[in-house]
């Protein structure tokens, strides 16, 4: 896998998911839309990680600057 998400991106995914977990713990979403909501969290959460998108691959996106190679 390579590289193909930004700073930026990942910041971005990582305050998405710290919202989403801070709404979930004080009820203010719940349910069937709670848990998928937590789990678009940790998809989140986790492809920040790994600095790596499935989604970016398919549409050709990439948000991570490139390395020039001398």
């Amino acid at each position: 896998m390579k590289k193909n998400m930004g700073s930026a991106d990942k910041i971005i995914r990582l305050v998405i998911a710290a919202i989403i977990v801070i709404l979930y713990m004080t009820n203010v979403i719940s349910g069937t839309l709670g848990i998928i909501l937590l789990i678009l969290a940790g998809i989140f959460v986790l492809t920040s990680i790994i600095n790596f998108c499935p989604l970016y691959t398919i549409f050709g996106l990439k948000t991570c600057k490139e390395k020039l190679e001398q």
